[in-house]
């Protein structure tokens, strides 16, 4: 049985790996999953193919026999929060998130807004690809019914300020808005403006299927043009949405892209300062998250990527979970939030009366790569990376103190530096981080990892396509 769940949902090429018959198909095994009564929401972002197969979804939810409350074009995140909103028993979030134009996706949600877990997942497959239609199909008496839900998006704003809004701001805070034409372009926006923002610019703020501003993965490069724009209008910072709005990345004008490790620290230190409890982070999240826990006296634990929720379930006292470009707070919801993370950087800036670069020179920096190697097909990675994985136990585990196979192979070095080979769960690319205490070391890690790559591509017959780099060597100057 092949498997369609991967790192974060489903995702893939329109009718290719996501079709029509497959959106419905979810809606019906999601229906019998929980029981085949109650309700379920569903929202959609706004990709060409994503109203069709909301309705698609919403059809096999209520032929399944449960109420399809239908959202309507919304972030994942104001889909994960109507869950629990609306009493429902699932949430469906049609979405490719960061991936190009012709892809889309499904998210499953249970009743707490909250990703299925992996065990959830394979149980649901199963019912995808083995369940008897004739059993999973509601009588004519029990079918469900179409309900609009459409004001769960003003229900989440308003929810959102009331733990958001800085009644009395210490700073004039200038922001600017990137939404990627995705659906947080009428939310972000404007929660900002009401939290207590002085100025709010937006870039691509309105909703454009073709992604017509930039490509949706907020990236370095991808949103380059908007740092500079943002420069010349004395902005102190670039917030920059995915499709979806599940992510964030954030950048200052006159220092660049922060790298996320930067934004997790810090959000780190916030929750910390007032109590102790757990910070949740990913395997490839690095030292300055370490040393700010350690420092703020908390304890950090780690998660494969995508699955930062499976750890809310079995970890005690979380205070926040939190990976590249995706934010969880347990107080909020246990759902990814770039929404609620946009309203929490600005909040923690006007709380503090000091703009984002100086908040962010009290954090520590050590130098870090990120690396996406692009492989001409889907089934490559599955080929090569089980070579990687060996071969990088052997040849790159000298003077190592600790190897981590939660998520890929993360190799952890006598001197704190480290390095993690995994294969991406939504794209052909193999990805490299690693982090180092000077640039030297980091440059000699990377290009260890990339020989070893390239050299077992190779000798495995794989084509490479392209490569992908951001290496931050040295902190940028901050001046304020």
């Amino acid at each position: 049985m092949p498997r369609l769940f991967g790192t974060a949902g489903i995702r893939g090429r329109y009718l290719e790996k996501i079709t029509p018959e497959l959106a419905y198909r979810v809606g019906l095994s999601v229906a019998s999953y929980v029981g085949g009564y109650g309700s379920a929401t569903v929202g959609y972002d706004i990709r060409t193919t994503s109203p069709l197969l909301a309705q698609l979804v919403a059809a096999g939810l209520m032929a399944g026999g449960l109420d399809a409350i239908d959202v309507g074009m919304a972030p994942t995140p104001v889909l994960a929060y109507s869950v629990p909103k609306t009493k429902s028993r699932a949430g469906i979030m049609v979405t490719a998130s960061h991936n190009p134009p012709p892809d889309n996706g499904l998210k499953v949600f249970d009743s707490e807004g909250m990703e299925y877990t992996l065990a959830m997942e394979n149980d649901l497959e199963e019912l995808i690809f083995n369940g008897d239609v004739r059993k999973l199909h509601a009588p004519w008496d029990r079918v469900g019914r179409l309900v609009a839900g459409h004001e769960v998006i003003e229900e989440y704003v308003y929810d959102l300020l009331e733990v958001m809004t800085v009644d009395r701001p210490k700073i004039d805070l200038r922001v600017a808005v990137d939404c990627a034409n995705g659906t947080a372009s009428n939310v972000t926006p404007r929660v900002l403006r009401m939290i207590g923002v002085n100025k709010v610019v937006s870039f691509n703020c309105h909703h454009d299927g073709f992604f017509p501003g930039r490509h949706p993965e907020p990236r370095p490069d991808t949103i380059r043009p908007y740092i500079s724009a943002a420069s010349t209008l004395n902005i102190h910072s670039l917030l920059s949405h995915d499709g979806d709005a599940d992510r964030l990345a954030i950048a200052v004008p006159g220092i660049g892209f922060i790298k996320q490790d930067l934004i997790i620290a810090l959000f780190s230190w916030w929750k910390l300062r007032d109590r102790k409890g757990t910070i949740v982070v990913s395997v490839d999240v690095g030292l300055e998250v370490e040393e700010i826990v350690e420092r703020m006296g908390g304890r950090l634990v780690r998660s494969k990527l995508g699955k930062l929720h499976e750890k809310l379930k079995d970890t005690p006292g979380v205070l926040l979970a939190a990976e590249p470009w995706k934010l969880i707070d347990p107080s909020w919801g246990p759902w990814v939030d770039g929404i609620y993370q946009a309203a929490l950087f600005v909040r923690i800036s006007l709380e503090e009366g000091e703009p984002p670069a100086s908040l962010l020179q009290r954090l520590p920096f050590y130098p870090s790569a990120r690396i996406n190697i692009k492989l001409s097909k889907e089934e490559d990675k599955l080929k090569i990376y089980p070579v990687l994985e060996e071969k990088a136990k052997t040849e790159l585990a000298k003077g190592s103190v600790d190897i981590n196979e939660i998520d890929g192979v993360r190799i952890t070095y006598e001197d704190s530096s480290w390095i993690l080979l995994r294969v991406s769960g939504t794209e052909p690319k193999i990805r490299i981080y690693s982090q180092a205490t000077s640039k030297q070391r980091l440059k000699d890690l990377i290009a260890r990892a990339k020989e070893l790559v390239y050299s077992t591509a190779a000798q495995l017959g794989i084509q490479i396509l392209g490569l992908e780099e951001q290496v931050d060597l040295g902190r940028p100057s901050m001046s304020v």
